[in-house]
């Protein structure tokens, strides 16, 4: 188990690859934007940067990472010797289903397919697949190659073999598994997204503003980040798709997604991402932040 693909080279793909690169694995990873795949590079490049500057590894350790990653547009070529496929992509049941479907067809049978889906369940996504007991959850936390944990998804078919395996692998990497059941958001989703919910509410019902939010979650709770800017990082697009999951998984009102935040996503406003959320990222807000420390 030396190769291994990523479909998706956006925040989560390009992390997923970087952190298994960095232990030596043979990377294939995949997207069918050339674009998104030179974005996703320079990605990694840059965030080993940062970390040889922190001395964490060395020239050496950066120069080997990035040569055990290789970028493919198509599915077919990247997953052709792969003994494992982390799939990475939007969080879209429509198109996880198609990947899956893809990977069926291309895999070898006894490929391990695995998700990083944060909310969609497993046992779905492994209905379409040939030998459903292969197909397991592997949910990183962003930024992944900092993030210790992985949420690891039992579906109603997975084999014994291949969660203990999944297990094994997530160690190796110097990660931190944790098993769950197959249940709409899971553990982390299940718990954080209600609360950023509420967090929405309680801006849209007037009763404080983003910043005084954030502060009382932060100093009063020890969160190192508050709520609002938590989901401006996760992706404003992503809460609600996740707290849409849960609300249809689930048939109850505790999970049906504030009205602000559709808004939000349908103006979109999605966060970081985009430039603005509840909070303002642009350029030129940075220029004047940058303004203000020599003013």
């Amino acid at each position: 188990m030396k190769n291994i693909a990523v479909i998706g080279a956006g925040t989560m793909g390009n992390g997923i690859a970087h952190t298994f690169a960095q232990f030596g694995y043979n990377v294939m990873l995949i997207d069918i934007s050339e674009n998104a795949l030179t974005k996703g590079i320079a990605t990694i490049t840059k965030n080993l940067d940062r970390m040889v500057a922190k001395e964490k590894i060395s020239e050496a350790t950066k120069n080997d990472t990035l040569a055990n990653i290789k970028t493919f547009t198509s599915v077919e070529d990247g997953v052709k010797n792969a003994s494992l496929v982390v799939e990475a992509a939007t969080e879209n049941v429509d198109l996880k289903l198609k990947i899956f479907k893809q990977l069926s067809d291309v895999c070898n049978t006894d490929t391990i397919l695995a998700s990083n889906t944060s909310s969609i369940s497993i046992t779905k996504i492994a209905s379409v697949v040939t030998n459903p007991e292969r197909v397991i959850g592997m949910h990183f936390m962003n930024p992944v190659p900092i993030m210790k944990l992985v949420e690891i998804i039992r579906g109603y078919n997975t084999s014994d073999e291949v969660m203990n395996f999944t297990v094994d692998l997530t160690k190796k990497i110097s990660k931190v598994p944790v098993e769950v059941n197959d249940y709409p958001g899971f553990v982390a989703n299940r718990i954080l997204m209600p609360m950023i919910n509420e967090s929405i509410e309680t801006l849209y019902n007037g009763v404080a503003g983003v910043a005084e939010i954030d502060t009382v979650m932060k100093l009063g709770m020890a969160h190192p980040m508050g709520p609002l800017q938590l989901a401006d990082f996760i992706g404003l697009d992503v809460c609600l798709s996740i707290l849409n999951v849960m609300h249809d998984g689930f048939k109850n009102p505790k999970y049906a997604p504030c009205p602000l935040l559709v808004n939000m996503v349908m103006a979109g406003k999605l966060g970081i991402k985009s430039g603005e959320g509840f909070y303002d990222y642009s350029e030129s807000r940075k220029a004047e932040k940058v303004a203000k420390m020599f003013s």
